[in-house]
């Protein structure tokens, strides 16, 4: 990829690498905050929500860069590229992304490229969606009676074409979360119940968590592929695996609007 730079010049701005958190406006730090509030340029993602929008300046170029699935508004090398320029042409560049920009969320490699155009740059860490979505769903991600670990995996488009380990995802002494998911619910069904993660293992899958819209829709491990096909589930969301799962209906203090969903599996096994 060609970098744009201007010749004989160094960066005349930083960037900021800002995590934006998981939805809830209150959940955003107070650093990213400071940043945002005195930014030249916003380069956001589309899981920006539009209550954190609202704190960029109203004099500041705002750039939407966001990608959901299937909905790119640009690409990663053209987001590298404009990062590099706009650092050149700039004083202060953030860029904002949802959740944790290190959990899922390419910040590697964007800084990479910073790192390799010599601009200068910061991390501000965000509330990676996975712990944001576990505390308003009453869902702890790891307990001593019931998880004694939690991962974090990806399943977005590329996991039919990519070694998964399936025998260590279906360990059932851990939570196993997966983020952007839904359009494989059913591959990740069966490569857990294939190595041997128990069918009736409790499963959730959380929509637009920490915000007013917050679903939840809560079955067992071979109802995946019902509850991600629900109409009602709108993105984001999030799926949990585990027997943490069965703690939500005791722990759930945000309720906005909570559905369970267990219709499904009588419905599928009949």
């Amino acid at each position: 990829m060609e970098l744009v730079s201007l010749p004989g010049q160094g960066a005349k701005g930083k960037v900021w690498l800002v995590g934006a958190g998981p939805g809830d406006v209150d959940l955003l730090t107070m650093k990213a905050w400071r940043v945002l509030k005195s930014a030249d340029v916003v380069l956001y993602d589309a899981l920006v929500s539009q209550e954190i929008l609202a704190l960029i300046p109203n004099d500041a170029e705002k750039i939407a860069v966001g990608k959901r699935a299937g909905k790119h508004s640009a690409g990663q090398d053209e987001i590298n590229q404009l990062l590099v320029t706009k650092a050149y042409t700039r004083n202060k560049v953030v860029r904002l992304k949802g959740g944790d920009p290190f959990i899922f969320g390419r910040g590697g490699e964007e800084l990479q490229t910073l790192v390799a155009a010599g601009v200068e740059f910061e991390v501000i860490p965000g509330i990676t969606a996975a712990s944001g979505t576990s505390a308003y769903a009453g869902i702890p991600l790891t307990h001593r009676d019931h998880a004694q670990g939690v991962t974090f995996i990806t399943g977005h488009c590329q996991l039919q074409s990519r070694p998964m380990d399936w025998q260590g995802y279906a360990n059932p002494h851990n939570t196993l979360v997966v983020y952007m998911g839904i359009l494989n619910a059913g591959i990740i069904r069966q490569g857990l119940m294939d190595a041997g993660r128990d069918g009736a293992t409790p499963v959730a899958i959380v929509s637009k968590a920490t915000t007013a819209e917050q679903r939840c829709f809560v079955g067992s491990l071979e109802q995946l592929e019902q509850l991600a096909a629900d109409p009602e589930l709108q993105m984001p969301a999030l799926m949990i695996i585990g027997d943490v799962v069965s703690l939500a209906g005791s722990l759930n203090w945000f309720q906005p609007q909570v559905t369970a969903k267990t219709q499904a599996a009588s419905q599928a096994n009949t």
